[in-house]
């Protein structure tokens, strides 16, 4: 399975948010945001400090907060073990 954080994306898209500001005023690297785009791993801290960027609350559900899965394609080429 993987991790799609398209709804994050679609979040910030309808915030007063953009890459530039959650670079420059909130300092999240480069790096992450990267890891973000291309659906890779990124710690809970980080999910926790995009929920309070965005102004996530019990009242107001942060979209990154709800984790969609996507069946990954594994492939191997080692011999199966019997």
């Amino acid at each position: 399975m993987m991790i799609d954080y398209s709804l994050f994306w679609n979040t910030l898209e309808k915030s007063s948010e953009n890459w530039y500001t959650l670079t420059n005023k909130y300092h999240m690297s480069h790096s992450t945001l990267h890891r973000l785009k291309h659906n890779k791993d990124v710690s809970t801290k980080t999910l926790n400090d995009l929920c309070r960027i965005l102004q996530c609350n019990n009242l107001r559900p942060c979209k990154i907060c709800i984790i969609r899965y996507r069946p990954a394609i594994i492939i191997s080429n080692s011999p199966k073990i019997t």
